[in-house]
């Protein structure tokens, strides 16, 4: 999954360079608001990248891999709903 996230995220940064470079390259020699408006979509798109690829997926443990200590990571995986710790 971090392999194809991170893949989308290169993709969506290059098409953002692409808008931006070849707005203000060609595009605006036929139309600076066409330029302008290509800036603005170019804008808009490293946010929405970051936020692609910063996504947590149904499996993953980013912030609580296993530390190493058996009771925190017991902790974490009660809180994560991975194993009922039962009493």
């Amino acid at each position: 999954m971090y392999a194809r996230r991170r893949r989308i995220y290169f993709l969506l940064m290059g098409g953002c360079i692409f808008l931006f470079v070849s707005a203000w390259s060609f595009v605006r020699l036929f139309s600076v608001e066409a330029a302008v408006a290509l800036c603005v979509v170019a804008m808009v798109i490293p946010p929405v990248a970051a936020m692609i690829a910063n996504r947590r997926g149904p499996d993953d443990r980013w912030w609580d891999d296993p530390s190493g200590d058996p009771k925190s990571d017991e902790w974490w995986d009660e809180l994560d709903g991975k194993r009922r710790h039962e009493d």
